[in-house]
């Protein structure tokens, strides 16, 4: 394998931390990542992306090196806030969001699509309530004690065993996972395992994710959207129903709808130059698009 992309060194915004790649072009675009994620879920899909944009991506409140929110919000629409508060600083921005990132992302272009020039959506974590099984253990993780107790019980096997449980559950192949990416990966669970707010980052999350489920306005969110929208998804997602897509399809206004056979859950950790290749149209075709260039 070749050596992967270096994690760029981040900075706080506001309330926020954020890794960049470094300043070049005029253009921009922020990233947000899925449940329990965080910003370096971006790093290879930034460094595809870094000659036509000046990427930012953000960590959730409670997330990656971000401090728990005040007030312990972690609604769609609190996380939503704080991507606000980061386009405010970048100026109107490509705007990119997986999974949880992508119900994040579709809150944030409702409430301030002067800020949001193009919206690309990877397996968005819209509402859907005949969900797979991980999504299912999701909503368990929502349910009051059990959900902590859940998370005490998980938090007490190996990092190197969470990790690669997850990237079974993410990729449609595990194997593309580079080696480099693994050992971050369990560097950084290490480190969250030792932060006193990151088991409640997680369900809190979660359960902002569930309530937007049953609230079911997300949907009317999208259907608001007029911001060009690339939406892509993975066949072999065991997370979000790849049958989603065709909803999605028909509910944003200034939709294109790519559906990747071989891929699962997070495209831009999977396939980084197949998705890189979309977003580049999507970026050049809307040059001339719907919002200025930051100045």
């Amino acid at each position: 394998m070749e050596q992967p992309i270096p994690v760029w060194p981040g900075r706080m915004a506001g309330p926020v931390h954020v890794r960049e790649t470094p300043s070049g072009p005029p253009e921009q675009a922020v990233f947000v990542h899925g449940l329990a994620g965080s910003a370096t879920n971006w790093t290879d899909l930034m460094g595809e992306l870094r000659d036509v944009v000046t990427g930012h991506a953000v960590d959730l409140p409670g997330n990656g090196h971000s401090p728990a929110p005040s007030g312990g919000d972690y609604t769609i629409t609190g996380h939503a806030g704080a991507v606000i508060g980061l386009l405010e600083e970048t100026g109107p921005a490509h705007l990119f969001g997986n999974s949880l990132g992508g119900a994040v992302a579709v809150r944030t272009a409702a409430l301030r699509p002067d800020l949001v020039r193009s919206l690309t959506l990877i397996s968005p974590a819209l509402p859907d309530l005949m969900p797979r099984y991980g999504p299912a253990r999701v909503f368990l993780a929502t349910t009051p004690r059990l959900g902590e107790l859940a998370a005490t019980v998980l938090g007490r096997l190996p990092a190197e065993q969470r990790v690669a449980a997850t990237m079974a559950m993410i990729y449609a192949d595990p194997g593309l996972v580079h080696p480099e990416r693994l050992q971050e990966a369990v560097a950084e669970l290490r480190r969250r395992d030792g932060l006193p707010y990151s088991g409640q980052a997680m369900i809190g999350s979660a359960r902002g994710i569930v309530a937007e489920y049953f609230r079911g306005s997300l949907w009317s969110d999208a259907a608001a959207i007029t911001a060009p929208t690339l939406l892509i998804y993975g066949r072999r997602d065991r997370l979000v129903r790849p049958i989603m897509a065709r909803k999605a399809g028909r509910t944003f206004p200034n939709g294109r709808l790519v559906l990747l056979p071989n891929c699962g859950h997070c495209a831009q950790m999977e396939l980084p130059q197949v998705v890189a290749a979309e977003a580049r149209r999507l970026i050049l075709e809307t040059r001339l698009g719907n919002a200025p260039l930051a100045s």
